[in-house]
């Protein structure tokens, strides 16, 4: 199962969509895609399509896919690497209207740089991206949080 997430922006981000539904329809994937649709309002019959879901839901979908298909978001592309899953990060774009600008694409190529997720500018990248999802193998996530707290904390301790 593929797992596609575009989050909780109220701008819609049907260019994904659309491009799924062909790969669907042209039988390029197999797979039954879920998706996690927020505002973008989008029924097709071979995907299955949730507005939003609970938390809950969410992890036991990012749990059980193969491999996440993300908008750019920094929550759901971190909860996708925290859980060690293999992504393929779509950020919506300032020129199509998905968001006010493109601060999705400079995470997405951040995280990409350290190889923690397959990165697509364009749209018609997805194809090869698929193919290359099933050989890439993500850097594991190091948390730097509790050296963080660490360093409060002695400067805390020697005031």
């Amino acid at each position: 199962m593929i797992f596609v997430v575009l989050g909780t922006q109220d701008i819609p981000f049907t260019r994904l969509l659309k491009k799924l539904d062909r790969l669907i329809t042209d039988g390029k994937i197999k797979e039954q895609v879920i998706v996690q649709s927020g505002f973008t309002k989008y029924s097709k019959n071979n995907m299955k399509v949730f507005d939003f879901l609970s938390p809950e839901e969410m992890d036991s979908y990012y749990d059980k896919a193969k491999f996440i298909i993300s908008h750019g978001g920094t929550g759901s592309l971190m909860k996708g690497i925290k859980k060690r899953k293999k992504i393929i990060a779509v950020p919506r774009l300032a020129k199509y209207n998905e968001h006010k600008d493109d601060h999705q694409l400079e995470i997405v190529r951040l995280f990409a740089e350290k190889k923690y997720l397959l990165a697509i500018e364009n749209i018609d990248e997805l194809d090869k991206a698929l193919e290359d999802i099933e050989t890439f193998e993500p850097e594991i996530y190091i948390s730097k949080k509790d050296v963080i707290i660490k360093t409060i904390e002695q400067f805390i301790d020697a005031l």
